[in-house]
């Protein structure tokens, strides 16, 4: 008997993995507030790294975000020249939202241009290119997107996003990169009731000028389905991993993303955090994201078999103060580590800053026994 309880306890401590993670602040302000990394995007060339979030004023907010909803908020990027250990931020011009806009109900600093149609004609291949997706309403946008051909220095835009014959679309940055004017980008729409959100694939072969809807990813349900994150794992295999309220599920596509096949929860718990999908150095794949209950954490699980099985949580911090935190973006270095940015708290009361854990990928890892693949 006692030596069962033993197993059973070694069981449950193998579902949390602690990572020896160095944890850095990418930007924290007194009496501000930054947040949602996962909205706006990352991207990275060789040790090179930029991260897109917003900040605005600090305020506790008993049932939202801690963040003043009656003052303006701006949107902004921090890059790294060394692999993410140090950074500075950046406010492009060319990246301020279109003026009068107000994002999440939250208004945002004034003076970027309006949206227009896109010419199309954009190189997604071009070695500095950049693509980033925003939005106005978390229900039914209006969304735009802008892409910048010199590592997220300048951009061009903002560009109508299509409602493609929904009740609107509120779009965050998740696209794949096909061919010189060929991309695919995951987006969520409005459900028959207008309300988020059903996730769906769209696709361009003329540079942006045009987007095919070609298929929603799952079912429309009574709840939400957003914020996938994607990654191409065969030539015309795409693997999407969506957040639920309390999980985050896996869908796959063997045919470019016309028809999709579910796999699974990877992650049966999260508390309420969207997931980013990523593929390591050494050929595996991984996913980062934040664990909305106590002990408040930034967590990640690795797949050696193409996201079909998951590893136990590796635990990258889990000192938070609260809820109000996650969101992440992860980058690889040449080195092979990882740079996970996300937005966090150290306390309740206290401000959120913009955090980063650089860490490395272990192998041999146990398989989740709680993630219902």
């Amino acid at each position: 008997m006692k030596l069962f309880i033993l197993l059973l306890a070694l069981a449950a401590h193998a579902e949390q993995i602690p990572i020896a993670a160095k944890n850095l602040t990418v930007y924290g302000e007194p009496g501000r507030f930054a947040g949602w990394p996962a909205n706006h995007g990352a991207w990275s060339w060789g040790n090179e790294l930029v991260v897109g979030f917003e900040i605005g004023d600090f305020r506790l907010n008993e049932r939202s975000h801690a963040i003043d909803y009656s003052k303006p908020s701006q949107h902004v990027l921090a890059r790294s020249l060394d692999g993410g250990e140090t950074w500075k931020i950046e406010r492009p011009d060319s990246l301020r939202p279109p003026t009068g806009i107000k994002v999440a109900g939250v208004p945002v600093l004034e003076g970027g241009k309006q949206p227009v149609p896109c010419p199309g004609g954009i190189d997604f291949t071009r070695p500095g290119f950049a693509m980033t997706w925003r939005m106005a309403d978390i229900h039914v946008g209006p969304s735009r997107f802008y892409y910048s051909y010199d590592r997220g220095k300048t951009w061009q835009g903002p560009f109508l996003v299509p409602d493609f014959d929904t009740k609107g679309v509120a779009a965050r940055t998740d696209y794949i990169v096909n061919g010189m004017h060929d991309a695919t980008v995951f987006l969520t729409a409005a459900k028959s009731n207008g309300r988020e959100g059903r996730v769906f694939a769209a696709r361009t072969r003329d540079g942006g000028k045009t987007w095919k809807f070609l298929s929603y990813i799952g079912p429309e349900i009574e709840d939400y389905a957003i914020m996938p994150s994607s990654l191409q794992i065969a030539p015309k295999s795409i693997l999407t991993t969506i957040r639920r309220r309390a999980f985050i599920e896996a869908w796959r596509s063997d045919d470019e993303g016309l028809t999709w096949k579910f796999l699974g929860k990877p992650v049966e718990d999260t508390g309420g955090n969207p997931p980013m999908l990523f593929r390591l150095k050494d050929g595996r794949l991984a996913m980062t994201y934040a664990y909305r209950k106590m002990p408040f954490s930034v967590r990640a699980r690795i797949s050696d078999d193409n996201g079909l099985t998951w590893s136990c949580d590796l635990v990258l911090r889990q000192d938070g103060g609260s809820a109000d935190l996650g969101y992440t973006r992860s980058l690889v270095r040449p080195d092979g580590k990882v740079v996970t940015t996300y937005y966090y708290n150290t306390a309740r009361d206290k401000e959120r800053f913009i955090g980063a854990s650089i860490w490395d990928p272990p192998t041999g890892l146990p398989k989740s026994t709680c993630a219902a693949n």
